[in-house]
């Protein structure tokens, strides 16, 4: 969907992962809307701006968790 008459929005989960989405559907469940509103560009660049790991907040938490035990040692 490149067509200029459409506005989009800049999503995210709760494992911070983002999406580009068209303004005229419904969020999806899991997702909340944060971030500009706008063209499809602003939004990509926002997304590229912000999103600097794609890890999974989960996976982020984990390998926090497990150099944490391994600094106790």
């Amino acid at each position: 969907m490149d067509d200029e008459r459409y506005e989009y929005m800049v999503l995210v989960n709760d494992e911070e992962q983002h999406s580009l989405w068209p303004t005229f559907k419904d969020i999806p469940p899991g997702w909340r809307q944060m971030g500009p509103v706008g063209k499809k560009e602003e939004c990509l660049a926002y997304i590229e701006e912000v999103w600097t790991d794609i890890t999974p907040l989960s996976v982020r938490k984990a390998l926090a968790a497990v150099r944490a035990d391994s600094n106790k040692a």
